[in-house]
């Protein structure tokens, strides 16, 4: 069977408590536009330089013998899991992030990260969305084969 080339191989779907204010956060914040959305369900796909994220609006937070939901959820829902997206203009989202005030939860930074026998240097910041998923929004910055 042939796969629809609408997602790539991996797609998170996120739940979240309030559609509107997402896609807000997420389009008029960090520049995601939306692919496609079912409004009447609640759910939107979107996307920014390639990454790809599915939102959908939960009703209640217990599960309620629903399949999609495999435990009881409370604010933050990101718990244990950070998203890294990797984005042509990180400085442009982190000025347009700081001119509305919006909360940062790690600064801009450079950092080098060993990659076997290479080290990648990458610029960084965290922020968290409206839901309490962790962002690690980033640019590669080089790649170096010695030491940082």
């Amino acid at each position: 069977m042939a796969s629809i080339n609408i997602f790539p191989p991996l797609t998170p779907e996120l739940n979240v408590r309030c559609i509107k204010k997402s896609l807000s956060f997420y389009t008029n914040l960090l520049g995601f536009r939306i692919c496609f959305e079912r409004p009447e369900d609640g759910f939107a796909t979107i996307e920014l330089d390639g990454a790809v994220l599915m939102l959908e609006q939960i009703e209640e937070l217990a599960p309620h013998n629903d399949p999609w939901i495999t435990a009881e959820l409370e604010y933050p829902f990101g718990r244990g899991i950070n998203f890294q997206i990797t984005v042509t203009d990180l400085d442009g989202i982190y000025s347009h992030l700081a001119k509305h005030h919006y909360p940062i939860q790690l600064p801009l930074e450079q950092k080098s990260y060993r990659i076997g026998g290479k080290f990648v240097n990458v610029r960084q910041f965290m922020i968290i969305d409206p839901d309490g998923y962790l962002l690690r929004l980033n640019s590669l910055a080089k790649v170096n084969t010695g030491a940082p």
